[in-house]
């Protein structure tokens, strides 16, 4: 359900980034009360045609009964509606819709050693999860691996550096620039697998960092998932949230084809629960199941539609789909049933989804 939010403040923190603070209601401050790392799914109205996009949440939690902080942290996207729209037109005043806090990649604060791979705006979540993390657990350690084009496109330059300040024993920072020297720190050069095998031992303890946590374009959340399982780390103890997704040939699938959906010229059936109600539609030739549900229900959740951000994750009730691409399900979670509504497609004649589980 979207409700209403009124923009209190923008700021701009690069050339082509800025973060956006919303006022909470006091009506609503539970309802969007966060764990550090999620996100918000946004909906607005540009030139007459309706967008929805998902972002991050870079604010720290604040627990009850404090008013809730939310801040994101938008990147111009080329050719991006909503994000060309908030850096140059979005005010404050202005009322956006928004979703509850949402999303599975978050780190509520808890004793331990905690580290974080993050590329570009993929530091949003981080932000969140460092800034709540050190700040309530005074035993808690976190160290920041994050990769940037140069300094000057990095985000939250001064977020960081604050902590770097405030809590100089418990955070450390590490940065590489791809296409910028340094007058200290790491060689220009990009984070890739074979130069983070080398790297990470070096810079944290590996076997004692309780999670890691891997934000930000598909390649280096990829080589840094590869060079984790290198080192030794358990894949429940590695979390991953991608933020861009070049063309790739083969992206990854969570289900296989087993077999066609029925003779030629028979319909699949979808039905899916929403909300506590629930409806049938035909599906039609090619078309995903979250375009079957949106045709009669305009409620049904999602953001990207690119298999990237998990906002229409439902549960498998009935039936067998073949997922075209997955970035968003762990495999626990695929394995339990769960699929992608905008990347699914049906296997047999008749498949139920379950939205609110």
């Amino acid at each position: 359900m979207f409700h209403p939010l009124r923009v209190r403040a923008t700021e701009r923190i690069t050339d082509d980034a800025v973060a956006v603070t919303f006022d909470v209601p006091p009506e609503l401050r539970e309802t969007f009360r966060h764990t550090p790392g999620q996100h918000l799914n946004v909906r607005y109205t540009v030139g007459g045609r309706e967008i929805r996009r998902s972002y991050s949440l870079c604010s720290p939690a604040v627990r009850a009964p404090g008013e809730p902080e939310l801040t994101i942290g938008i990147r111009a996207i080329e050719g991006g509606a909503f994000s060309t729209y908030a850096l140059t037109e979005l005010a404050v005043g202005d009322e956006v819709e928004a979703m509850p806090p949402a999303g599975r990649f978050t780190l509520a604060p808890r004793p331990g050693h905690f580290a974080a791979i993050v590329g570009g705006s993929g530091i949003t979540p981080v932000l969140s999860m460092a800034t709540s993390l050190l700040t309530r657990e005074p035993s808690a350690t976190f160290c920041l691996i994050r990769s940037d084009r140069t300094a000057a496109s990095t985000m939250f330059l001064d977020e960081v550096a604050d902590l770097k300040d405030r809590f100089p024993d418990r955070f450390r920072l590490v940065t590489a620039l791809s296409r910028e020297e340094q007058t200290a720190g790491l060689p220009s050069g990009r984070l890739d697998r074979e130069r983070l095998l080398g790297l990470l031992p070096m810079l944290v303890p590996v076997a004692d960092v309780a999670d890691w946590y891997l934000c930000g374009p598909y390649g280096l959340v990829r080589d840094s998932a590869s060079a984790l399982r290198a080192l030794g780390v358990e894949r429940s103890h590695v979390h991953q949230e991608i933020f861009h997704v070049d063309h790739v040939d083969d992206g990854p699938s969570s289900t296989p084809v087993v077999r066609p959906a029925g003779t030629d010229g028979e319909r699949s059936k979808l039905t899916a629960t929403l909300h506590g109600r629930s409806g049938s539609w035909p599906v039609r030739s090619g078309e995903p199941l979250l375009e079957t549900v949106l045709r009669g229900r305009s409620d049904a959740p999602y953001a990207c539609k690119g298999g990237v951000c998990g906002t229409c994750r439902a549960f498998l009730v009935r039936g067998e789909v073949r997922m075209d691409r997955n970035f968003a399900l762990e495999p626990d979670e695929t394995s339990a049933g769960f699929v992608l509504a905008c990347q699914s497609h049906p296997l047999t004649p008749e498949v139920e989804l379950d939205f609110d589980r």
